[in-house]
């Protein structure tokens, strides 16, 4: 019985946070593949409009949830970025082209 109120007695939110940060950087690795490979670097924006909304509901919400809407805002901005990056991988051979889509931008 010890060792269960010893783990009750443990802080969880930082590795809950921790936890959710890092499930966060594995849903959005592949996302912004297959966005650019779908739909070009110019879908930026259906990543950085749902960080923008993200980090104002951060700010009205408190604790645990208000921290796990500011990683996931951050995780959506960091991913426009990557998305970005991601397009210069394809022109350079680095990443997969859409054989659909035109490159000449």
């Amino acid at each position: 019985m010890a060792v269960f109120e010893a783990v009750a007695a443990l802080n969880w939110p930082g590795f809950l946070v921790g936890l959710a940060a890092f499930f966060m950087i594995g849903l959005f690795h592949p996302v912004v593949a297959i966005m650019e490979y779908h739909l070009g670097k110019q879908s930026w924006w259906m990543l950085f409009l749902p960080g923008l909304g993200c980090l104002v509901a951060s700010f009205f919400f408190s604790s645990l949830l208000s921290i796990l809407l500011g990683c996931l805002a951050f995780s959506f901005f960091w991913s426009t970025l990557e998305l970005f990056y991601q397009h210069e991988r394809v022109l350079q051979g680095r990443a997969k082209r859409n054989p659909k889509r035109n490159y000449d931008d």
